[in-house]
């Protein structure tokens, strides 16, 4: 599956993006923010990612920038199961590309992809010392749930308080319109 925005392409990875994918999300504030991904981030961790079968439910991207004519990994989004929720949307930014929008462009990208899918609710989170995640996520259209639970983070090798958010797509709640066809930036 592909998807195309403004300023963005996201696609599927492929084992030749492995070494440009690990210099992409090889910081370590890229990866003490993420639950699954292991600090220090190596070309086998990449390959091992690229080439991990996909659940059925899940729509995993890279997200490529178009820049100068050229297009580069600034990143990654998706949703699939996590933690006991059955479509939890995850992304991150490599930290150059950071202030530009395109976490909210790839995840509104992403939101429509599920609603599109029939996907009834997508459940989101962000570690309680990244805000910056918890606006992104408020600007796509989730709204905290009130809990704030103990996730570990493989990054950090522990436990980090989270904030848990979501977002109904199904209609069935006051979440059902927000992200509409807007691509804030």
């Amino acid at each position: 599956m592909f998807a195309r925005t403004q300023r963005l392409m996201l696609r599927p990875g492929w084992i030749e993006d492995a070494p440009e994918l690990s210099r992409a999300i090889g910081h370590h504030e890229v990866v003490r923010n993420l639950g699954r991904a292991p600090w220090p981030y190596t070309l086998g961790d990449a390959e091992r990612f690229l080439t991990m079968p996909q659940d059925a439910r899940s729509a995993r991207f890279l997200v490529c920038a178009l820049e100068g004519g050229f297009s580069r990994i600034v990143g990654g989004v998706g949703f699939g199961p996590y933690d006991g929720e059955p479509f939890e949307l995850g992304y991150w930014i490599t930290p150059d590309a950071w202030g530009r929008g395109y976490a909210t462009e790839a995840g509104s990208a992403v939101v429509q992809i599920a609603r599109a899918l029939r996907i009834p609710r997508l459940a989101a989170g962000h570690y309680i010392d990244n805000p910056a995640s918890g606006h992104v996520l408020r600007k796509l259209g989730f709204r905290p749930t009130g809990r704030v639970v103990p996730r570990y983070s493989h990054g950090r090798g522990g436990e980090v308080q989270c904030v848990e958010y979501e977002q109904r797509l199904d209609g069935s709640g006051a979440d059902s319109d927000p992200c509409d066809d807007r691509m804030a930036a």
